[in-house]
């Protein structure tokens, strides 16, 4: 679970473990096999035509740049608990809301995508604990209700269905 205040990243002990270890991986045995693959493209004569050597280049252009971003997200981040399961929505819960005058439910991630990144075979929106969603619902209990305003001024009513720590 991760959430973004101030500049400071949230994370859970196994949010930052699996984020460290990505970094691991990307700066040791990832750069490694990128730089074989360009030197091997690159032994294969003009450089202008090798479209091999040019798709390896993009990917170490991709790669070194997952790197500044994991590393400046580790830099700024505080390390704590994974949200208590006790229904309290909070930052790092998959919550389920109904809205009113709605029969079908909505289920999302309260927090930040850093996490989801990780795993490609998650598809689940994501609110941010800022948005106006996101503060009206936040510390509600299942059965409980809400409100909070749209950006273009409607004022919307949603009921809690569920609230679960994410454990990726």
């Amino acid at each position: 679970m991760t959430s973004t205040t101030d500049n400071v990243a949230w994370l859970t002990q196994d949010g930052y473990d699996r984020l460290r270890s990505e970094l691991e991986h990307l700066m040791g045995p990832a750069r490694i096999e990128i730089a074989k693959r360009i030197e091997a493209s690159r032994s294969e004569g003009d450089l202008s035509e090798n479209g091999g050597y040019h798709a390896a280049k993009e990917e170490q252009g991709k790669q070194e740049a997952r790197i500044r971003q994991l590393q400046q997200l580790l830099q700024r981040a505080k390390v704590g608990e994974t949200p208590a399961d006790d229904g309290v929505v909070e930052p790092g819960m998959i919550v389920e809301v109904r809205f009113s005058g709605d029969d079908e439910t909505e289920t999302f991630l309260l927090g930040s995508r850093e996490l989801l990144a990780l795993d490609e075979s998650v598809e689940i929106e994501v609110y941010s604990p800022q948005s106006p969603l996101g503060a009206a619902i936040h510390g509600k209990r299942a059965g409980e209700t809400a409100s909070y305003e749209t950006p273009n001024g409607h004022a919307v009513e949603v009921e809690i269905v569920s609230a679960h720590p994410y454990t990726g």
